[in-house]
């Protein structure tokens, strides 16, 4: 164990644990959103579209409450015992969806996910960010993206396991998977000290904690952090419309059932992104070195390939159609995905990243409870496929205000 986490290696090897636990986190609430038509059986309340965005919904608004806390709390503790953590309560939680016999019980099971699952993505991508302050900074991160794709795509084969068994043991088997891997993760995982950050940059002398509100105020009185919470912001209302309205549009646009639709969408979306994010992160990591804003340039040309994609998912009515739609958003988000924390590094310091990274998180998250609200009503009447072709214009101004605003001087802030 000790030659393992002094291995030159190690930092792939912490890409690797995060990644499966990135796959957990997606997967585990996926799989309501393709899980609906067997619930829905006994639990009539998920027969109403409103209901169910109002479901996937709080969700969203715990999750994003949560996360700028998240984030100060991995800035000031320890980030592996907030991640083991928090992947055995969202585990647990998973567990107890499937003894869940009322909508009641279902809304509150989802926001105490969201509460546990807020908990992650900070610590780990700024755990990440620290092992990773080379040139393999976007790859890093960008691998491990694909396990919240990978995660999005098995949780999207919810409704075929469901049918072929029950949304119950569904429910229960993904569950105490999520368990099993928080004890293998405590037993792997090791955190990354800043004071090893420090003297590593030539400063042998430990710097003081730093205070939280100094720090946010830092942090909030930082332009370039504005700009970059609205560049991130924007982008996340087409994604979070993916993330939960996909398979829904895929089954109405083409008139397949949801345990068809649910696995071609994620599938779509996760191989896709996969290629995006690799690719995305390759560039960066080899631009940056030739021209500083490299990173912002790869996140600007995934952001433009979302545009049309959008378009040909709200008007297309063929497999070709919003199966390429699919495709091609899913690069184009992978890329943009791959460089949200490399182009943060850029501009926050380290002992900041998990914070920021939160308050962004926030940001969007709640960007994405308001569209999932709003596609519920707009699915209701029958014209999901406008909302998703209006979310082409809000993305044409966040890449506008990405090349224009963004003017980083370093790629790695101290």
């Amino acid at each position: 164990m000790k030659s393992l986490t002094n291995s030159k290696y190690y930092p792939w090897v912490v890409v690797a644990l995060l990644g499966g636990v990135a796959l957990l986190n997606y997967m585990d609430r996926q799989m309501l959103s393709t899980m609906k038509d067997s619930m829905q059986v006994d639990i009539t309340d998920l027969q109403s579209a409103t209901n169910f965005g109002r479901l996937m919904a709080i969700f969203l608004w715990i999750y994003g409450l949560m996360s700028p806390i998240s984030g100060i709390i991995a800035d000031n503790l320890s980030r592996k015992k907030l991640i083991v953590g928090s992947l055995l309560v969202w585990s647990s939680v998973t567990y107890f969806m499937g003894l869940a016999t009322t909508y009641d019980q279902v809304f509150w099971l989802r926001a105490l996910m969201g509460l546990s699952e807020a908990l992650y993505l900070p610590a780990g991508l700024s755990l990440i960010a620290d092992y990773h302050t080379g040139g393999s900074r976007s790859l890093a991160v960008g691998i491990h993206m694909t396990g919240l794709y990978l995660g999005q795509a098995i949780g999207g084969f919810g409704a075929t396991l469901a049918a072929a068994y029950s949304w119950h043991a569904t429910f229960h088997w993904f569950g105490i998977i999520g368990i099993v891997y928080a004890f293998v993760l405590a037993v792997f995982l090791k955190d990354k000290k800043r004071v090893a950050l420090e003297e590593a940059k030539g400063s042998t002398q430990k710097k003081p904690q730093a205070n939280v509100w100094l720090s946010l105020k830092s942090l909030f009185t930082n332009p370039a952090f504005w700009v970059i919470l609205l560049y991130f912001a924007i982008p996340s209302l087409p994604g979070w419309a993916t993330k939960n309205w996909l398979p829904t549009l895929f089954a109405e646009s083409l008139g397949l059932p949801m345990a068809q639709a649910g696995p071609m969408a994620t599938i779509t979306i996760a191989f896709s992104s996969f290629v995006g994010v690799v690719f995305g992160g390759i560039l960066s990591d080899r631009w940056v070195r030739k021209n500083i804003k490299g990173r912002i340039y790869t996140g600007a040309i995934g952001l433009s390939l979302t545009i049309p994609s959008l378009l040909l998912l709200g008007f297309g009515d063929s497999i070709f159609e919003v199966v390429s739609a699919g495709v091609l958003f899913g690069i184009g988000f992978g890329m943009f995905d791959a460089n949200n924390m490399p182009i943060l590094c850029q501009f926050v310091s380290v002992r900041q990243r998990a914070t920021a990274y939160g308050v962004m998180n926030m940001v969007g998250v709640f960007a994405g409870a308001m569209i999932t609200s709003a596609l519920g009503s707009w699915s209701d009447d029958g014209n999901l496929g406008m909302g998703f072709a209006l979310l082409a214009a809000v993305v044409a101004v966040a890449v506008v205000i990405q090349l224009y605003s963004l003017r980083p001087q370093t790629d790695d802030k101290e």
